[in-house]
């Protein structure tokens, strides 16, 4: 039998718009680099690393996801990748600069995204 509480999650993920899903992904991005800091800083690297694989698997997922045939998709695109490379740098140094660096910009996107989204719906009650 299924917990009730997965089957209402599984139903909330399924009927989310794709707004509604990018803002949650960068909300699971910011929680997992934000997880990683503080694994970090108690030495715990192993919690570390599972932290920051699992932000980057978001932002591939994030990057797969791109819709190519617009300009913004590319530039989408290489700062994803730049995120990644500055979750490895810092999996790797064991330092939280590089994920310092970026979380503002990640918390600025997941913004950008909303009011988008916010702006798309509005046009498509009008019309």
């Amino acid at each position: 039998m299924q917990n009730p509480y997965e089957k209402y999650r599984q139903q909330s993920v399924m009927t989310m718009t794709q707004g509604d899903m990018i803002s949650l992904l960068y909300s699971e991005l910011g929680d997992r680099l934000g997880k990683g800091l503080i694994c970090l800083e108690n030495k715990d690297y192993e919690g570390c690393n599972t932290a920051f694989k699992k932000a980057q698997e978001i932002l591939t997922h994030l990057t797969a996801t791109l819709d190519r045939k617009y300009e913004v998709a590319d530039k989408l695109a290489a700062l994803y990748d730049f995120f990644k490379y500055q979750i490895i740098q810092s999996n790797i140094r064991k330092e939280a600069g590089p994920i310092e660096e970026i979380l503002p910009m990640i918390k600025e996107l997941q913004e950008v995204f909303v009011q988008a989204d916010k702006q798309v719906r509005i046009e498509n009650s009008v019309g």
